[in-house]
């Protein structure tokens, strides 16, 4: 562990606080503490079933819920009133309690709701070695790589992605494509960079038994679970690398790339991006999926996640764009559409459309050279 820092200067004097305002921030600073207690119970109750067990249930008991999944009714009854008092779940007594549809669909329904968001909770940001290491960045101008950040980050981001593979990229995404799907379904050669565990080529590789898909991506873990995953679909039509983009053959091969959530994340993102114009065909498409966020901190600032995001570059995003000596470190919300759009045409790309498809944290960029 990390020494913490050092203490004020021995009489560092202050100007005295106005009391009511005091107040107001040391209870904005306290619920931030709220967030992460109850990010923890949201965790739990994903891992051990209790919000499919309450979805559709109407009014629950502690009693009834321990009935049906064989937990302690007195741990069941302190997680409800915890959930209760978050207002994620409804409670007129304490006694009885309720999830909502709006309730089920983000916190139950990992396969038919584009809503789903329990899956990114994985019990805490950091365990207390990535914390240290994390720590350490800050003196060192080095981040972590999604391996340094152990095997439960790769499952972590499945478990965010998946929904919106399975239930938009095919029959939402593929078809605004200009001509990408009549080209799948004829034959096409495809690369998923920065893939993750698979599970958007594994989508699209069920969808399309005629074309040809390969995955890349550095993380071991996450090309591990890809296999894991391909093994169970049975599908033959997809491989998967570990490898980078850096790997991306150095002539044109394919007719659909894929980056998806992860060109702010690389250290080299215009490296990256030369590698797949020297990879794509001359009457290719390149999709990026990323996040949509802006240059000016007035826009950002409209948007309600904005500490979290950030907060999750320093741990996540920014600290693997640092992760090299040398790196970018992009962050989370450093490659905004302006950006995109100046970064592809340098690298030769002369067709940067933007889509739109109500995704509340990306925007999609059809690429083409």
């Amino acid at each position: 562990m990390l020494d913490p820092s050092p203490g004020l200067e021995p009489g560092t004097e202050f100007e005295a606080p106005d009391s009511d305002r005091l107040l107001q921030f040391a209870l904005q600073v306290w619920r931030y503490k709220q967030g992460e207690v109850v990010a923890l119970m949201v965790h739990l109750g994903d891992r051990l079933g209790l919000y499919r067990a309450l979805a559709g249930a109407g009014q629950t008991s502690a009693a009834t819920l321990a009935e049906r999944t064989g937990l302690s009714e007195r741990w069941l009854l302190e997680w409800l009133r915890s959930q209760a008092a978050a207002g994620l779940l409804e409670s007129v007594d304490g006694q009885s309690f309720e999830l909502t549809p709006e309730g089920a669909a983000v916190l139950a329904d990992e396969v038919g709701s584009l809503w789903f968001a329990a899956g990114a909770f994985q019990g805490g940001v950091a365990s207390p070695d990535v914390v240290d290491r994390l720590a350490d960045g800050f003196r060192t101008g080095v981040g972590l790589s999604y391996d340094d950040l152990g095997p439960s980050a790769a499952h972590g981001v499945e478990r965010m992605l998946a929904p919106w593979s399975r239930l938009a990229l095919v029959p939402v995404v593929v078809p605004a494509l200009d001509g990408v799907e009549d080209r799948l379904r004829l034959g096409a050669r495809v690369a998923d960079v920065g893939c993750g565990s698979g599970v958007a080529l594994l989508a699209l590789a069920g969808a399309f038994p005629q074309s040809e898909f390969e995955g890349y991506d550095l993380s071991r873990h996450a090309i591990d679970r890809a296999e894991v995953r391909r093994a169970e679909s049975g599908l033959a039509n997809v491989t998967f690398q570990h490898a980078g983009a850096a790997d991306l053959p150095a002539q044109p091969m394919y007719d659909l790339i894929l980056t998806l959530d992860c060109i702010h994340d690389m250290p080299r993102p215009a490296e990256a991006i030369s590698a797949i114009r020297r990879a794509i065909t001359e009457d290719g498409t390149w999709l990026i999926k990323d996040i949509r966020s802006s240059s000016s901190w007035e826009e950002s600032r409209r948007n309600p996640m904005l500490a979290m995001m950030y907060g999750t570059s320093v741990a996540t995003c920014m600290s693997s764009g640092l992760s090299e000596p040398g790196g970018a470190g992009l962050g989370t919300l450093g490659f905004d559409r302006t950006l995109a759009e100046t970064m592809c045409r340098d690298a030769g790309f002369t067709s940067f459309t933007v889509h739109d498809f109500d995704d509340p944290a990306n925007l999609y960029y059809e690429v083409r050279p």
